[in-house]
């Protein structure tokens, strides 16, 4: 009887893998060749849009800084609807993308979260003007003044704050890694950077453009 069991399972499991085909073993690390489920990849989503959209983008919107500072009038959220843009739509995060000349005052890279302090040419007020250089970099106005990048195109926050991660990455590299920082003070320089409002006085800039003159 026992016999006569096993027989049956067995030529029910021959039945089965004829009726669903051979079984294929899947390598780990590959699963999403058989589900479609492409595991998320920030730093490649990122490299595909930073030439050839994001630096376009931003280059082409940017306001020139002094003119910024003299039309908001110490205002910076003033500007909102003619140069900013909102991370939740008309809410959140007001970020701005500015371009300006000037001279490197100060580089401190005393910590990670390094920057520079520039005297911005045409601009005799009270707001600093600081650029981040890294290695860290604090905030998303990059990710935020992209108007293609949107935060329901992703699956959760976390990926959404790896694009961010990602973009910061691409600065360090292609933007400021390029320069060499401990050269800089007194030196002229051109850029291009995104803000988030923040302090009154003081505004935290980070580079997507940066030339040495």
């Amino acid at each position: 009887m026992k016999k006569r069991n096993i027989l049956m399972v067995l030529l029910c499991l021959v039945m089965t893998l004829a009726l669903t085909g051979c079984v294929k073993v899947v390598q780990i690390g590959h699963e999403d060749e058989i589900t479609g489920n492409v595991k998320f990849n920030a730093a490649a989503d990122v490299a595909k849009i930073w030439s050839s959209k994001a630096v376009p983008e931003l280059t082409k919107k940017a306001v020139d800084l002094p003119k910024f500072f003299q039309e908001s009038n110490g205002d910076l959220k003033k500007l909102a609807k003619q140069y900013g843009r909102y991370s939740m739509g008309d809410k959140g995060e007001l970020s701005y993308v500015v371009k300006g000349t000037g001279t490197v005052a100060e580089v401190h890279q005393e910590k990670q979260a390094g920057y520079m302090t520039v005297k911005l040419d045409g601009y005799q007020g009270p707001i600093k003007v600081n650029l981040q250089i890294g290695s860290v970099y604090k905030g998303s106005a990059l990710r935020d003044s992209l108007s293609f990048i949107k935060f329901e195109d992703y699956k959760n926050q976390v990926d959404w704050a790896k694009i961010s991660q990602s973009l910061h990455d691409v600065v360090n590299k292609e933007v400021v890694g390029k320069v060499d920082l401990k050269s800089l003070q007194g030196k002229k320089i051109d850029f291009v950077g995104c803000f988030s409002v923040d302090k009154k006085d003081e505004l935290l800039i980070t580079p997507v453009q940066l030339a040495v003159k």
